[in-house]
């Protein structure tokens, strides 16, 4: 029992993780229908933003979490207006240019910070036992920092001027444009926030992971995961989603090994696509 609730521990981790960087994904993807096969390098420039603003500048974590949103959330809003607006309504070519400008952004942190990974210091040092269970403080802080991000991103979408724009141009994109709503603008900052959502995923995981100019793939794939099984622009189906990638995974893996558990998570997904393919909770759309 014990090694199943440390398991169980370390599982609810990665599900925040992912979680965090699935967030952006349902912003981006969900409500924009973009696909954005830069996402995990929006993760990547969120993590060397991190690494920068505490191991070379010397300041604060605290400082460095909200430069990664800044910073993401910048470039985001760059792709935007350059690349993505030109290509509305063409999901291929999207895909293509996106492709693209992943591994121009791949190459440029190759070039600047070398392909060796660099690290970040854990900044909640220390943790406390349950039991025979070691839990670190820091874990703790980014389960319940992810937490409060998905509350605010909520509550962002559901109870703002903003969110209620953003909604009803994805619903019907003409009609609001009609009404007056500026639905280029609402496309950047849509875009940019869930950009910055990237960079905050990669800040939290910089500490515990290593930062590479490649580290993004994983966080791509786990992202759309987490986002086709729990429905494509549903938050609760996201969480559910990310802990079903998240616990499965490290259960899994504890019982055999990390290869065999992936392969497992991987046809667990399949099996719910086969026969939920809009997701667990999918929205309903007029």
């Amino acid at each position: 029992m014990e090694s199943f609730f440390a398991l169980f521990l370390n599982g609810l981790n990665s599900s925040a993780l992912i979680l965090m960087a699935a967030l952006g994904m349902v912003v981006i993807c969900g409500l924009m229908n973009v696909i954005n096969l830069a996402h995990g390098e929006l993760i990547m420039i969120g993590a060397y933003t991190a690494y920068c603003i505490t191991q070379k500048a010397g300041m604060s974590f605290a400082v460095a979490l909200p430069a990664a949103f800044a910073v993401s959330a910048a470039v985001g809003a760059a792709m935007e207006l350059a690349v993505i607006r030109r290509l509305t309504g063409r999901p291929a070519e999207t895909m293509l240019a996106t492709f693209g400008i992943s591994v121009v952004l791949q190459q440029m942190a190759n070039l600047i910070f070398g392909a060796q990974s660099q690290y970040v210091a854990i900044p909640i040092p220390g943790n406390f036992s349950l039991g025979h269970v070691v839990v670190p403080y820091y874990n703790v802080f980014t389960i319940l920092f992810v937490t409060a991000v998905l509350a605010g991103t909520v509550l962002l979408m559901k109870k703002t001027r903003f969110g209620r724009r953003v909604r009803a141009i994805t619903q019907n994109r003409s009609m609001a444009e009609c009404l007056g709503i500026d639905s280029a603008h609402v496309d950047t900052m849509t875009f940019a926030f869930g950009s910055g959502l990237a960079g905050l995923a990669g800040a939290l995981a910089a500490p515990v992971k290593s930062v590479s100019p490649f580290m993004g793939g994983p966080y791509l794939i786990n992202s759309f995961l987490t986002s086709v099984v729990g429905g494509i622009a549903s938050f609760f189906g996201t969480t559910v989603g990310s802990l079903l990638v998240g616990e499965s995974t490290a259960l899994l893996g504890g019982l055999t090994n990390d290869v065999l558990a992936s392969i497992l998570v991987f046809l667990i997904i399949i099996a719910i696509i086969r026969f939920k393919p809009e997701g667990l909770f999918a929205k309903e759309r007029r």
